[in-house]
């Protein structure tokens, strides 16, 4: 609404219908309950499809009709995407699809039903919640409680850091050298992608614990989505610590519903590859997001197929008799694909993409550092941050200053990190990354 005020109309068409539709499925028997469920999710696909597809697949159509030497003759849309549209549709989305399979009574207060869809902390950037942990939580009453709301502002506090002193002075490096790829080195890209890996962790995974923080506060617990994602030893396993309410989202009505791997082999491999294909789709109406989307699934589908080869090798080598070598280069591993297939996540299109991958290749050129300053900052958080995840991926319930027993480290590590935000953040008002999704 700060952008266009009527836009509050799209999230009240899709409240008004998911509500009715809910009701609908949940009295209708046999075919009218799938008709119900269909007239839904056609809405909201529909509104999704307008507003973020619509152009994206004109110009693709355009495109084709040049080929054949016509002209096409559907016109383009002046429409500003309306922030967040992908994250609080599939949360409605989910809502009657539960309903239908009988997991989640429909709501029947207009209201709770609408703040649901609505909820302010995720409503933006998720976590796509389902109405079986949220709906009910709107019903109970909360009392203050210290403790809840100390771990809340915490949480927050340390989202804050992730994005203002990490992400957004990651970005100061990364726009630079991902917007003039003609312009950079080799060794610029490589290390310009690697920022760009710690940029989006700390960009969304920042927001998440905002979001997160800010529900514990009043009393609300929303879902993780973040479960220190690479520290993870294979793809399949990056993708149940990576956004994780997006990849729940995908897994349960999307892949299960296609037979998930309760098919032929070669069913359950297309199955996968059209999840992740549409999960890029998600992202973005660009072909970089798509291609994206279809490497992580090609990583999957790999990795499935060569696992006893893999195993063969590993037996081989010997690697396993040294667990610690053996684990690290398995993280090693996982984070390079996870990084190849971000130069297609950041790129500004397929082009720039392969130019990039073209440069990094030839591991050229000296690395671009304009600011020796601005490095050491980034590399200070970049630190930080992987000490803090690596003690509680590694040493669950050690020693810890957040939650120290005594209460002047407690409260030195929060003064500690609040002054370290205000030297080293960088205060421009930087958007959240996954607003544009």
């Amino acid at each position: 609404m700060a952008f266009v005020p009527i836009y509050i109309l799209i999230l009240g068409f899709t409240i008004v219908i998911d509500y009715f539709a809910g009701i609908y499925i949940e009295n209708a028997e046999g075919n009218r309950r799938k008709l119900f469920l269909l007239f839904s999710l056609i809405a909201n696909i529909g509104v999704l499809a307008v507003f973020k597809y619509y152009n994206f697949l004109n110009h693709n159509f355009s495109f084709l009709m040049h080929g054949f030497g016509l002209t096409n003759p559907i016109p383009y849309l002046s429409i500003l995407l309306p922030i967040g549209l992908s994250f609080h549709t599939f949360q409605a989305m989910s809502y009657t699809i539960e309903v239908y399979r009988g997991h989640q009574k429909a709501e029947r207060h207009f209201g709770i039903y609408s703040l649901y869809v609505m909820f302010y902390p995720q409503l933006v950037a998720g976590p796509i919640e389902r109405p079986q942990n949220l709906l009910h939580q709107f019903r109970e009453k909360y009392n203050f409680e210290y403790e809840r709301v100390v771990e809340g502002l915490k949480l927050m506090l340390w989202g804050l850091f992730k994005k203002l002193v990490i992400a957004d002075r990651l970005a100061i490096y990364v726009n630079t050298i991902y917007n003039n790829p003609l312009q950079h080195s080799g060794m610029t890209f490589i290390l310009a992608t690697i920022f760009f890996a710690f940029q989006i962790y700390c960009d969304f995974s920042g927001y998440s614990d905002i979001a997160i923080g800010a529900a514990k506060v009043m009393g609300f617990k929303l879902m993780t989505n973040f479960n220190r994602p690479y520290f993870a030893r294979n793809i399949s396993e990056f993708w149940k610590r990576w956004h994780i309410s997006l990849s729940t989202w995908f897994k349960d009505y999307l892949y299960i519903s296609l037979g998930g791997n309760r098919v032929s082999i070669p069913r359950w491999y297309f199955n996968l590859f059209i999840v992740f294909l549409i999960s890029g789709l998600w992202h973005g109406s660009n072909w970089t997001y798509i291609i994206w989307g279809g490497l992580n699934g090609f990583y999957l589908i790999f990795a499935i197929i060569s696992q006893g080869f893999r195993d063969k090798m590993n037996k081989i080598m010997g690697l396993k008799k040294i667990p610690v070598l053996y684990h690290l280069s398995q993280i090693l591993i996982t984070f390079f694909l996870a990084c190849f297939a971000w130069i297609f996540f950041r790129a500004n299109n397929v082009t720039d993409a392969f130019i990039i991958i073209k440069k990094i290749s030839t591991f050229s050129g000296s690395i671009f550092m304009e600011n020796p300053s601005m490095m050491i900052y980034s590399f200070f958080g970049i630190f930080l941050l992987i000490s803090v995840e690596f003690k509680k991926e590694y040493y669950k319930g050690e020693f810890s200053f957040f939650n120290h027993e005594n209460w002047i480290v407690r409260n030195l590590s929060y003064a500690s990190l609040v002054i370290i935000i205000l030297l080293f953040g960088v205060f421009d008002g930087g958007q959240f990354i996954y607003f544009q999704f």
